[in-house]
């Protein structure tokens, strides 16, 4: 099957932090973060869409039970390095690689069989309208894979997210907001979790707003 890409202008840039990100984005899957993103995508199957794709390094995690990836980035730097990354031999799956934002996802309503978020939830200009959509084009009983930056549960930490969040935090990271309540966010979106995992990471001394993530996995109920 011929792996397609599609590439036009869209209205959001980040070109400071996509090129941080391209180069940070390796660095953090060799020293760990790569098991979680196969701990994100284990078992799935059938179509899939990502959102918020970045520079595409989920793609060579899909298992080979996925027939097909639409990758949703609104970037234009790093959607021309996800469309790269498609192309790769290892890349065991087909992936399109698609400009659209995560508010009016670009396709038919119930058309995927699970949709992926890693580290967009926290950056997207409305989650709950971004919910919504995921809802919307998820098949009843279709899953919902989270891999995401999450409010802290102590005290300390989650006042350090709102003070990042709310100063330099989010322009100089692409609009990331740590201390979102995204778990609630889901719930209250229609999904039922049925799997979650706290993970911090980096692991390291000083305290890292951006630290505290969740996996989880939440499926659309039957309507």
């Amino acid at each position: 099957m011929p792996r397609r890409t599609s590439l036009t202008r869209e209205p959001v840039s980040h070109p400071v932090f996509a090129r941080l990100y391209a180069r940070c984005g390796p660095i953090a899957d060799e020293r760990g973060f790569a098991r979680h993103r196969d701990e994100l995508l284990a078992g799935l199957s059938g179509r899939v869409i990502e959102i918020g794709a970045g520079s595409g390094l989920n793609f060579r995690h899909y298992p080979r039970t996925v027939s097909e990836v639409v990758a949703l980035e609104p970037e234009r730097r790093l959607r021309l390095l996800a469309a790269d990354e498609a192309l790769r031999a290892d890349v065991p799956v087909p992936v399109d690689v698609v400009p659209g934002v995560a508010e009016a996802l670009p396709v038919k309503s119930e058309a995927f069989d699970a949709a992926v978020c890693c580290l967009v939830l926290c950056s997207v200009r409305d989650q709950r309208r971004a919910l919504a959509e995921l809802h919307r084009v998820l098949r009843p009983g279709g899953q919902l894979r989270l891999l995401e930056h999450c409010r802290a549960q102590r005290r300390p930490m989650a006042a350090l997210q709102w003070t990042a969040d709310h100063t330099v935090w989010p322009t100089l990271f692409g609009g990331c907001r740590t201390g979102r309540d995204t778990v609630e966010a889901v719930r209250g979106a229609g999904f039922e979790l049925l799997d979650l995992r706290r993970i911090r990471f980096p692991e390291t001394r000083l305290p890292v707003p951006s630290a505290t993530h969740v996996v989880a996995t939440a499926r659309r109920s039957d309507d």
